[in-house]
Protein backbone atom coordinates (compact mmCIF):
# COMPACT_ATOMS: atom_id res chain seq x y z
CA UNK A 1 0.00 0.00 0.00
CA UNK A 2 1.44 3.34 -0.93
CA UNK A 3 0.20 6.73 0.64
CA UNK A 4 -0.14 9.91 -1.79
CA UNK A 5 2.73 11.61 -0.09
CA UNK A 6 5.12 8.35 0.69
CA UNK A 7 7.38 7.12 -0.88
CA UNK A 8 7.46 3.56 0.96
CA UNK A 9 5.00 1.20 1.21
CA UNK A 10 3.04 0.82 4.17
CA UNK A 11 3.03 -2.91 5.51
CA UNK A 12 -0.15 -2.53 7.72
CA UNK A 13 -3.62 -1.30 6.76
CA UNK A 14 -3.70 -0.32 10.70
CA UNK A 15 -6.45 -2.98 11.51
CA UNK A 16 -6.73 -1.90 14.91
CA UNK A 17 -4.53 1.50 15.63
CA UNK A 18 -5.51 4.71 14.11
CA UNK A 19 -4.19 5.97 10.95
CA UNK A 20 -0.91 7.78 10.68
CA UNK A 21 -0.83 11.30 9.61
CA UNK A 22 1.67 9.87 7.48
CA UNK A 23 -0.09 7.77 5.56
CA UNK A 24 -3.76 10.00 5.39
CA UNK A 25 -4.41 10.50 1.51
CA UNK A 26 -5.67 13.54 -0.33
CA UNK A 27 -9.14 14.15 -2.09
CA UNK A 28 -8.69 13.16 -5.60
CA UNK A 29 -7.96 9.58 -4.11
CA UNK A 30 -11.35 9.16 -3.06
CA UNK A 31 -12.59 11.11 -6.31
CA UNK A 32 -11.29 7.93 -8.13
CA UNK A 33 -12.38 5.40 -5.59
CA UNK A 34 -16.09 6.40 -5.63
CA UNK A 35 -16.11 7.68 -9.42
CA UNK A 36 -14.72 3.73 -10.10
CA UNK A 37 -16.81 1.85 -7.36
CA UNK A 38 -20.04 3.64 -8.72
CA UNK A 39 -19.62 4.15 -12.17
CA UNK A 40 -19.58 0.16 -12.20
CA UNK A 41 -21.17 -3.19 -13.64
CA UNK A 42 -23.53 -3.33 -11.32
CA UNK A 43 -25.20 -0.18 -12.93
CA UNK A 44 -26.01 -1.98 -16.28
CA UNK A 45 -27.61 -4.27 -13.84
CA UNK A 46 -29.41 -1.64 -12.06
CA UNK A 47 -30.60 0.66 -14.61
CA UNK A 48 -32.75 -2.06 -16.51
CA UNK A 49 -34.57 -2.43 -12.94
CA UNK A 50 -36.34 0.65 -13.01
CA UNK A 51 -37.58 0.13 -16.43
CA UNK A 52 -38.72 -3.39 -15.20
CA UNK A 53 -40.13 -1.81 -12.28
CA UNK A 54 -42.23 0.27 -14.56
CA UNK A 55 -40.64 3.55 -13.17
CA UNK A 56 -42.13 7.55 -15.12
CA UNK A 57 -39.65 9.24 -16.81
CA UNK A 58 -39.93 12.31 -14.37
CA UNK A 59 -40.39 9.89 -11.64
CA UNK A 60 -36.60 8.44 -12.24
CA UNK A 61 -34.30 11.96 -13.33
CA UNK A 62 -36.25 13.93 -9.80
CA UNK A 63 -36.00 10.72 -7.75
CA UNK A 64 -32.04 10.12 -8.83
CA UNK A 65 -31.46 13.65 -8.26
CA UNK A 66 -32.84 14.52 -4.67
CA UNK A 67 -31.88 10.29 -3.75
CA UNK A 68 -28.45 10.54 -4.66
CA UNK A 69 -28.29 14.33 -2.71
CA UNK A 70 -28.94 12.98 0.13
CA UNK A 71 -26.66 9.64 -0.07
CA UNK A 72 -23.67 12.37 -0.72
CA UNK A 73 -24.86 14.74 2.50
CA UNK A 74 -25.53 11.55 4.30
CA UNK A 75 -21.37 10.51 3.84
CA UNK A 76 -20.56 14.15 4.33
CA UNK A 77 -22.05 14.99 7.61
CA UNK A 78 -22.33 11.96 9.52
CA UNK A 79 -19.83 9.45 8.26
CA UNK A 80 -16.65 11.34 7.04
CA UNK A 81 -16.78 13.46 10.38
CA UNK A 82 -16.22 10.41 12.62
CA UNK A 83 -14.16 8.97 10.24
CA UNK A 84 -11.03 11.34 10.29
CA UNK A 85 -11.30 11.88 13.67
CA UNK A 86 -11.15 8.34 15.11
CA UNK A 87 -9.63 7.16 12.21
CA UNK A 88 -10.66 3.65 12.93
CA UNK A 89 -12.23 0.86 10.97
CA UNK A 90 -15.20 0.68 11.65
CA UNK A 91 -14.87 -3.04 13.27
CA UNK A 92 -12.28 -2.07 16.00
CA UNK A 93 -14.45 1.14 16.95
CA UNK A 94 -17.70 -1.40 17.39
CA UNK A 95 -15.46 -3.42 19.49
CA UNK A 96 -14.01 -0.94 21.33
CA UNK A 97 -18.46 -0.10 21.97
CA UNK A 98 -19.72 -3.43 21.85
CA UNK A 99 -17.34 -5.77 22.65
CA UNK A 100 -15.42 -8.36 20.85
CA UNK A 101 -18.50 -10.82 21.49
CA UNK A 102 -20.90 -8.97 20.07
CA UNK A 103 -18.51 -7.91 17.33
CA UNK A 104 -18.16 -10.96 16.31
CA UNK A 105 -21.89 -11.43 15.40
CA UNK A 106 -21.99 -8.14 13.92
CA UNK A 107 -19.04 -9.10 11.47
CA UNK A 108 -19.60 -12.55 10.57
CA UNK A 109 -23.06 -10.57 9.06
CA UNK A 110 -21.70 -7.69 7.58
CA UNK A 111 -18.65 -9.76 6.09
CA UNK A 112 -21.30 -12.04 4.53
CA UNK A 113 -23.44 -9.42 3.14
CA UNK A 114 -20.77 -8.18 1.59
CA UNK A 115 -20.05 -11.22 0.30
CA UNK A 116 -23.26 -11.76 -1.61
CA UNK A 117 -22.83 -8.18 -2.98
CA UNK A 118 -19.24 -8.55 -4.57
CA UNK A 119 -20.61 -11.73 -6.08
CA UNK A 120 -23.48 -9.58 -7.88
CA UNK A 121 -20.79 -7.47 -9.52
CA UNK A 122 -18.70 -10.83 -10.41
CA UNK A 123 -21.66 -11.69 -12.04
CA UNK A 124 -22.14 -8.63 -14.13
CA UNK A 125 -18.35 -9.19 -15.09
CA UNK A 126 -18.95 -12.37 -16.49
CA UNK A 127 -21.53 -11.72 -18.63
CA UNK A 128 -19.39 -10.22 -20.71
CA UNK A 129 -17.32 -13.20 -21.13
CA UNK A 130 -20.89 -15.21 -21.74
CA UNK A 131 -20.54 -12.72 -25.18
CA UNK A 132 -17.39 -13.73 -26.09
CA UNK A 133 -17.18 -17.46 -25.25
CA UNK A 134 -21.03 -17.54 -26.61
CA UNK A 135 -22.01 -20.22 -22.98
CA UNK A 136 -25.23 -19.94 -21.84
CA UNK A 137 -26.30 -17.22 -19.48
CA UNK A 138 -28.92 -16.68 -16.55
CA UNK A 139 -32.15 -14.99 -17.54
CA UNK A 140 -34.28 -12.21 -14.97
CA UNK A 141 -35.57 -14.98 -12.92
CA UNK A 142 -33.31 -17.53 -13.13
CA UNK A 143 -31.47 -18.55 -9.49
CA UNK A 144 -29.48 -21.05 -10.27
CA UNK A 145 -26.41 -21.31 -12.81
CA UNK A 146 -27.44 -22.81 -15.76
CA UNK A 147 -24.00 -23.79 -17.62
CA UNK A 148 -20.88 -25.15 -17.01
CA UNK A 149 -19.23 -21.70 -19.09
CA UNK A 150 -20.94 -19.53 -16.67
CA UNK A 151 -19.44 -21.53 -13.81
CA UNK A 152 -15.52 -21.26 -14.50
CA UNK A 153 -16.27 -17.59 -16.31
CA UNK A 154 -17.70 -16.23 -12.70
CA UNK A 155 -14.92 -18.37 -10.56
CA UNK A 156 -12.34 -16.77 -13.28
CA UNK A 157 -13.17 -13.27 -12.92
CA UNK A 158 -13.57 -13.62 -8.76
CA UNK A 159 -10.20 -14.95 -8.34
CA UNK A 160 -8.51 -12.28 -10.38
CA UNK A 161 -10.82 -9.70 -8.37
CA UNK A 162 -9.77 -11.26 -4.88
CA UNK A 163 -6.51 -10.72 -5.62
CA UNK A 164 -6.62 -7.01 -6.55
CA UNK A 165 -8.07 -6.49 -2.79
CA UNK A 166 -6.16 -8.23 -1.15
CA UNK A 167 -3.57 -6.17 -2.03
CA UNK A 168 -4.57 -3.13 -0.08
CA UNK A 169 -6.70 0.05 -0.17
CA UNK A 170 -4.46 2.40 -2.04
CA UNK A 171 -3.99 -0.70 -4.63
CA UNK A 172 -7.94 0.20 -4.82
CA UNK A 173 -7.75 3.67 -4.98
CA UNK A 174 -4.94 3.64 -7.92
CA UNK A 175 -7.27 1.34 -9.89
CA UNK A 176 -9.90 2.92 -9.72
CA UNK A 177 -8.22 6.33 -11.16
CA UNK A 178 -6.94 4.79 -13.75
CA UNK A 179 -10.57 2.99 -15.14
CA UNK A 180 -12.86 5.91 -13.90
CA UNK A 181 -12.25 8.59 -16.04
CA UNK A 182 -12.44 5.67 -19.12
CA UNK A 183 -15.49 3.90 -18.21
CA UNK A 184 -17.53 7.27 -17.25
CA UNK A 185 -17.35 7.94 -21.00
CA UNK A 186 -17.89 4.40 -22.28
CA UNK A 187 -21.40 4.52 -19.87
CA UNK A 188 -22.41 8.16 -21.39
CA UNK A 189 -21.93 6.83 -24.86
CA UNK A 190 -24.32 3.84 -24.01
CA UNK A 191 -27.15 6.14 -23.36
CA UNK A 192 -25.89 8.22 -26.51
CA UNK A 193 -25.79 4.89 -29.14
CA UNK A 194 -29.06 3.90 -27.05
CA UNK A 195 -31.00 6.90 -28.00
CA UNK A 196 -29.57 6.59 -31.47
CA UNK A 197 -31.03 3.41 -31.72
CA UNK A 198 -34.62 4.52 -30.70
CA UNK A 199 -34.57 7.40 -33.12
CA UNK A 200 -33.86 4.61 -35.39
CA UNK A 201 -35.95 2.01 -34.41
CA UNK A 202 -39.00 4.63 -33.87
CA UNK A 203 -38.24 6.40 -37.00
CA UNK A 204 -38.50 9.92 -35.00
CA UNK A 205 -35.48 12.75 -34.33
CA UNK A 206 -34.83 14.75 -31.40
CA UNK A 207 -34.33 18.10 -32.70
CA UNK A 208 -34.86 19.74 -29.13
CA UNK A 209 -35.42 19.44 -25.42
CA UNK A 210 -39.39 18.76 -26.13
CA UNK A 211 -38.51 15.94 -28.32
CA UNK A 212 -36.50 14.62 -25.92
CA UNK A 213 -38.48 14.39 -23.25
CA UNK A 214 -41.55 13.41 -25.29
CA UNK A 215 -38.88 9.89 -26.09
CA UNK A 216 -38.35 9.39 -22.69
CA UNK A 217 -41.80 9.69 -21.33
CA UNK A 218 -43.62 7.94 -24.17
CA UNK A 219 -41.36 5.47 -24.93
CA UNK A 220 -38.34 4.80 -22.58
CA UNK A 221 -40.03 5.54 -19.10
CA UNK A 222 -43.73 5.02 -20.04
CA UNK A 223 -44.73 4.81 -16.73
CA UNK A 224 -46.48 1.73 -17.13
CA UNK A 225 -46.93 -1.69 -15.08
CA UNK A 226 -43.73 -3.53 -13.43
CA UNK A 227 -43.04 -6.51 -14.83
CA UNK A 228 -43.70 -10.01 -13.56
CA UNK A 229 -42.10 -10.29 -9.93
CA UNK A 230 -40.68 -7.15 -9.98
CA UNK A 231 -42.39 -4.28 -7.13
CA UNK A 232 -43.61 -1.15 -9.39
CA UNK A 233 -41.29 2.20 -8.46
CA UNK A 234 -43.07 5.93 -8.09
CA UNK A 235 -40.65 9.13 -7.18
CA UNK A 236 -40.55 7.81 -3.07
CA UNK A 237 -39.18 4.22 -4.39
CA UNK A 238 -36.41 6.00 -6.91
CA UNK A 239 -35.07 8.40 -3.86
CA UNK A 240 -35.17 6.43 -1.22
CA UNK A 241 -33.41 3.13 -3.45
CA UNK A 242 -30.67 5.97 -4.62
CA UNK A 243 -30.30 7.35 -1.43
CA UNK A 244 -30.53 4.39 0.83
CA UNK A 245 -28.68 2.11 -1.69
CA UNK A 246 -25.71 2.32 0.10
CA UNK A 247 -27.16 3.19 3.65
CA UNK A 248 -24.49 0.43 4.89
CA UNK A 249 -21.95 2.23 3.82
CA UNK A 250 -22.60 5.88 5.23
CA UNK A 251 -25.59 5.83 7.43
CA UNK A 252 -24.43 2.22 8.78
CA UNK A 253 -20.88 3.52 8.63
CA UNK A 254 -19.03 0.87 6.90
CA UNK A 255 -17.15 3.62 5.03
CA UNK A 256 -15.69 4.86 8.46
CA UNK A 257 -12.96 2.04 7.03
CA UNK A 258 -12.51 4.42 3.68
CA UNK A 259 -12.72 7.84 4.87
CA UNK A 260 -9.89 6.90 8.10
CA UNK A 261 -7.48 7.62 5.61
CA UNK A 262 -8.95 11.25 4.55
CA UNK A 263 -7.15 14.18 6.02
CA UNK A 264 -10.41 16.61 5.89
CA UNK A 265 -13.46 15.56 6.81
CA UNK A 266 -15.08 17.35 3.88
CA UNK A 267 -13.77 14.85 1.60
CA UNK A 268 -16.96 12.69 1.75
CA UNK A 269 -18.16 15.41 -0.79
CA UNK A 270 -15.96 13.26 -3.19
CA UNK A 271 -18.53 10.64 -3.39
CA UNK A 272 -20.66 12.98 -5.53
CA UNK A 273 -19.06 11.48 -8.20
CA UNK A 274 -19.95 8.31 -7.98
CA UNK A 275 -23.62 9.41 -6.93
CA UNK A 276 -24.30 11.43 -10.35
CA UNK A 277 -21.53 10.07 -12.85
CA UNK A 278 -22.40 6.39 -11.98
CA UNK A 279 -26.31 6.61 -10.00
CA UNK A 280 -27.55 9.44 -12.54
CA UNK A 281 -25.80 8.90 -15.46
CA UNK A 282 -24.95 5.41 -15.43
CA UNK A 283 -28.14 4.01 -14.11
CA UNK A 284 -30.12 5.98 -16.72
CA UNK A 285 -27.77 5.26 -19.35
CA UNK A 286 -28.24 1.09 -19.29
CA UNK A 287 -32.06 1.99 -18.07
CA UNK A 288 -32.68 3.36 -21.91
CA UNK A 289 -30.34 0.21 -22.88
CA UNK A 290 -32.77 -2.53 -21.60
CA UNK A 291 -35.78 0.12 -22.62
CA UNK A 292 -34.28 -0.19 -26.20
CA UNK A 293 -34.37 -4.14 -25.24
CA UNK A 294 -37.81 -4.84 -24.64
CA UNK A 295 -39.01 -2.40 -27.32
CA UNK A 296 -37.38 -4.60 -29.97
CA UNK A 297 -38.35 -7.73 -28.49
CA UNK A 298 -40.98 -7.58 -25.46
CA UNK A 299 -40.29 -11.18 -24.57
CA UNK A 300 -36.05 -10.16 -24.23
CA UNK A 301 -36.36 -9.69 -20.62
CA UNK A 302 -33.18 -10.92 -20.11
CA UNK A 303 -31.05 -8.50 -17.63
CA UNK A 304 -27.55 -9.20 -18.71
CA UNK A 305 -24.85 -6.23 -18.81
CA UNK A 306 -22.56 -8.13 -21.62
CA UNK A 307 -24.74 -8.51 -24.56
CA UNK A 308 -26.38 -5.19 -23.63
CA UNK A 309 -23.08 -3.23 -24.07
CA UNK A 310 -22.04 -5.24 -26.79
CA UNK A 311 -24.80 -4.25 -28.60
CA UNK A 312 -24.04 -0.67 -27.95
CA UNK A 313 -20.44 -0.20 -28.03
CA UNK A 314 -18.84 -3.60 -29.33
CA UNK A 315 -15.92 -5.28 -27.43
CA UNK A 316 -15.44 -1.46 -25.65
CA UNK A 317 -18.16 -1.93 -24.25
CA UNK A 318 -17.64 -5.44 -23.31
CA UNK A 319 -13.93 -4.58 -21.38
CA UNK A 320 -16.42 -1.91 -19.52
CA UNK A 321 -18.30 -3.92 -18.04
CA UNK A 322 -15.75 -6.34 -16.71
CA UNK A 323 -13.25 -3.80 -15.77
CA UNK A 324 -16.45 -2.05 -14.36
CA UNK A 325 -17.49 -4.99 -12.23
CA UNK A 326 -13.99 -5.08 -10.65
CA UNK A 327 -13.56 -1.49 -9.81
CA UNK A 328 -17.35 -1.89 -7.79
CA UNK A 329 -16.33 -5.65 -6.23
CA UNK A 330 -12.76 -4.87 -5.41
CA UNK A 331 -13.81 -2.26 -2.46
CA UNK A 332 -17.05 -4.51 -1.65
CA UNK A 333 -14.34 -7.58 -1.19
CA UNK A 334 -12.07 -5.51 1.02
CA UNK A 335 -14.46 -3.98 3.33
CA UNK A 336 -15.41 -7.74 3.37
CA UNK A 337 -12.04 -8.86 4.43
CA UNK A 338 -11.58 -6.16 6.98
CA UNK A 339 -15.23 -7.98 8.41
CA UNK A 340 -13.51 -11.63 8.62
CA UNK A 341 -9.97 -10.25 9.89
CA UNK A 342 -11.53 -8.93 12.68
CA UNK A 343 -12.94 -12.36 13.51
CA UNK A 344 -9.72 -14.38 12.67
CA UNK A 345 -7.18 -11.61 13.83
CA UNK A 346 -3.88 -14.07 14.19
CA UNK A 347 -4.57 -14.06 10.29
CA UNK A 348 -3.28 -12.27 7.86
CA UNK A 349 -5.33 -9.92 5.99
CA UNK A 350 -4.15 -10.56 2.34
CA UNK A 351 -5.29 -14.54 2.92
CA UNK A 352 -8.49 -13.61 4.60
CA UNK A 353 -9.44 -11.10 1.83
CA UNK A 354 -8.34 -13.52 -0.93
CA UNK A 355 -10.75 -15.68 0.42
CA UNK A 356 -13.12 -13.58 0.96
CA UNK A 357 -13.08 -12.74 -2.73
CA UNK A 358 -13.27 -16.51 -3.66
CA UNK A 359 -16.54 -16.86 -1.52
CA UNK A 360 -17.97 -13.42 -3.29
CA UNK A 361 -17.40 -15.48 -6.46
CA UNK A 362 -18.93 -18.60 -5.67
CA UNK A 363 -22.06 -16.60 -4.66
CA UNK A 364 -21.24 -14.85 -8.15
CA UNK A 365 -22.15 -18.03 -9.53
CA UNK A 366 -26.13 -17.48 -7.95
CA UNK A 367 -27.65 -15.26 -10.36
CA UNK A 368 -30.45 -14.32 -7.88
CA UNK A 369 -28.79 -11.92 -6.22
CA UNK A 370 -27.84 -9.77 -9.28
CA UNK A 371 -31.11 -10.07 -11.04
CA UNK A 372 -32.74 -9.34 -7.70
CA UNK A 373 -30.59 -6.23 -6.50
CA UNK A 374 -33.07 -3.87 -5.94
CA UNK A 375 -34.54 -6.28 -2.89
CA UNK A 376 -31.43 -6.75 -1.99
CA UNK A 377 -29.48 -4.13 -1.44
CA UNK A 378 -32.39 -2.70 0.74
CA UNK A 379 -32.27 -5.75 2.94
CA UNK A 380 -28.41 -5.14 3.48
CA UNK A 381 -28.85 -1.63 4.40
CA UNK A 382 -31.27 -2.53 6.15
CA UNK A 383 -29.42 -5.83 8.73
CA UNK A 384 -26.37 -3.07 8.94
CA UNK A 385 -27.93 0.17 9.45
CA UNK A 386 -28.83 -0.30 13.69
CA UNK A 387 -25.03 -0.38 14.43
CA UNK A 388 -24.64 3.21 12.15
CA UNK A 389 -26.76 4.63 14.87
CA UNK A 390 -25.29 3.22 17.58
CA UNK A 391 -21.78 4.80 16.46
CA UNK A 392 -23.39 7.73 15.85
CA UNK A 393 -24.84 7.90 19.41
CA UNK A 394 -21.93 6.76 21.11
CA UNK A 395 -19.51 9.40 19.50
CA UNK A 396 -21.29 12.19 19.27
CA UNK A 397 -23.84 11.93 22.39
CA UNK A 398 -22.98 9.74 24.75
CA UNK A 399 -20.93 12.36 27.08
CA UNK A 400 -23.79 14.87 26.43
CA UNK A 401 -25.91 12.41 28.40
CA UNK A 402 -23.34 12.17 30.85
CA UNK A 403 -22.49 8.60 29.72
CA UNK A 404 -19.48 6.49 29.04
CA UNK A 405 -18.55 6.29 25.39
CA UNK A 406 -16.19 3.15 24.11
CA UNK A 407 -17.67 1.00 27.03
CA UNK A 408 -16.88 -2.00 26.80
CA UNK A 409 -13.37 -1.00 26.39
CA UNK A 410 -13.90 1.10 29.23
CA UNK A 411 -14.98 -1.55 31.29
CA UNK A 412 -13.63 -4.96 29.94
CA UNK A 413 -17.25 -5.68 29.18
CA UNK A 414 -16.90 -8.70 25.72
CA UNK A 415 -20.99 -8.31 25.15
CA UNK A 416 -22.97 -4.63 25.52
CA UNK A 417 -26.08 -5.39 25.92
CA UNK A 418 -27.26 -2.14 25.08
CA UNK A 419 -25.79 -2.16 21.54
CA UNK A 420 -27.48 -5.53 21.39
CA UNK A 421 -30.94 -4.29 22.06
CA UNK A 422 -30.90 -1.73 19.54
CA UNK A 423 -29.25 -3.94 16.71
CA UNK A 424 -31.63 -7.06 17.09
CA UNK A 425 -34.78 -5.11 18.24
CA UNK A 426 -34.52 -2.33 15.62
CA UNK A 427 -34.58 -5.22 12.96
CA UNK A 428 -37.31 -6.92 14.71
CA UNK A 429 -39.69 -4.07 14.71
CA UNK A 430 -38.43 -3.11 11.01
CA UNK A 431 -39.23 -6.91 9.65
CA UNK A 432 -42.36 -6.99 11.51
CA UNK A 433 -44.02 -3.51 10.14
CA UNK A 434 -42.68 -4.49 6.17
CA UNK A 435 -44.13 -8.13 6.77
CA UNK A 436 -47.28 -6.47 8.51
CA UNK A 437 -47.21 -4.22 4.79
CA UNK A 438 -47.45 -0.99 7.43
CA UNK A 439 -44.54 0.47 5.32
CA UNK A 440 -42.51 -0.94 2.66
CA UNK A 441 -38.73 -2.37 2.25
CA UNK A 442 -37.40 0.59 0.34
CA UNK A 443 -38.69 2.93 3.51
CA UNK A 444 -38.50 1.10 6.55
CA UNK A 445 -34.64 1.96 7.30
CA UNK A 446 -35.21 6.18 7.61
CA UNK A 447 -37.74 5.34 11.19
CA UNK A 448 -35.48 2.21 12.20
CA UNK A 449 -32.25 4.50 12.30
CA UNK A 450 -34.25 6.70 14.88
CA UNK A 451 -35.51 3.44 16.75
CA UNK A 452 -32.06 1.92 17.08
CA UNK A 453 -30.55 5.49 18.33
CA UNK A 454 -33.36 5.68 21.19
CA UNK A 455 -32.90 2.20 22.17
CA UNK A 456 -29.07 2.41 22.23
CA UNK A 457 -29.64 5.54 24.53
CA UNK A 458 -31.95 3.99 27.06
CA UNK A 459 -30.32 0.81 27.05
CA UNK A 460 -27.24 2.66 27.81
CA UNK A 461 -28.43 4.23 30.95
CA UNK A 462 -29.67 0.72 32.10
CA UNK A 463 -26.52 -1.04 31.54
CA UNK A 464 -24.33 1.71 32.61
CA UNK A 465 -26.67 2.49 36.04
CA UNK A 466 -24.40 -0.01 38.01
CA UNK A 467 -21.47 -0.12 36.32
CA UNK A 468 -20.32 3.52 35.65
CA UNK A 469 -19.14 4.46 39.27
CA UNK A 470 -15.73 5.03 38.45
CA UNK A 471 -15.15 5.15 35.16
CA UNK A 472 -13.91 8.71 33.78
CA UNK A 473 -15.91 9.87 30.95
CA UNK A 474 -13.21 11.35 28.24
Amino acid sequence: MMSEDASQPITSEFEREPVSQSHLLGFRSFVGQYAGEHTAGTELAIGPLFVAAGVSAFDLVAGLLVGNLLAVLSWTLLTTPIATRARLTLYYQLEKICGDRLVLFYNLANGVMFCFLAGAMVTVSATAFGVLFGFRMPGLNDLLPNSVGWVVAVLSVGAIIAWVAANGFTYLARIANWAAPWMVLVFIAFGVVGLKDFMLATGSGISGWGDLVSLSQTVIWKGGEALPGQVKFTFWHVMFFAWFCNMAMHIGMSDLSVFRYAKKSWYGLATATGMYLGHFVAWISASILFALQLHLDASNTDVLPGPMASKACGVVGLLCVVIAGWTTANPTIYRAGLAFQAVLPKVSRFKVTFVTGMVAALAGMFPAIAMKLLGFVAIYGLVLMPMGAVIFCDFWLMRRFGLVPYYAEHVGLRFNWAAAVAWIVTLGVCVSLVMRGVIGLYFVSLPGWFVAAALYLLTSFLVQRRRVTGVQIR
